[in-house]
């Protein structure tokens, strides 16, 4: 019989595995205009907008498949039981288990995102400055998957 707990976590695997290959697929597209000047942002052509818009929905739903799907996974099929903690307890657990380099990494990251979510700036300077610190911020995604790779690698087959 196949473990409910594995499949979870298997499934959001895949899922931020997809979403980690688009969101490099876009970063090599725009690899030749980073990091971007905002003087760019109103110069940008068609296929340019969409790569932006490419890796900011990629990098979002990267970092919400994590969070709302991944690390509770990596717990579930643990047997952590931590299903029903804020998710600051999830948090504290997947570092203290070593899935997570820092909580304060994880808050980095989420405010990245919640820029994208709930900022629409005018300036240009500043939608420059998210973008240009999302890109940066791709790494610690990577490292947080490479930390959590190991466990899925070494699932039992199903």
């Amino acid at each position: 019989m196949t473990d409910v707990a594995q499949l979870q976590l298997v499934d959001a695997w895949c899922q931020c595995e997809r979403h980690f290959h688009h969101l490099q697929h876009a970063m090599a597209a725009l690899a030749p205009s980073l990091p971007i000047p905002p003087s760019a942002l109103p110069d940008l052509d068609d296929e340019a907008v969409q790569d932006w818009d490419q890796f900011v929905l990629r990098f979002t739903k990267l970092q919400d498949a994590m969070g709302a799907r991944l690390f509770p996974a990596v717990l579930a099929y643990l047997q952590e039981p931590y299903e029903d903690r804020p998710m600051l307890d999830k948090l504290h657990r997947l570092e203290k288990l070593g899935y997570l380099g820092s909580v304060e990494e994880w808050h980095v990251l989420r405010a990245i995102r919640n820029r994208f979510a709930h900022d629409y700036p005018q300036d240009d300077a500043l939608k420059a400055a998210y973008l240009n610190e999302a890109v940066e911020a791709v790494p610690m995604l990577q490292a947080l998957l490479a930390r959590i790779e190991p466990l899925v690698a070494a699932l039992p087959s199903a």
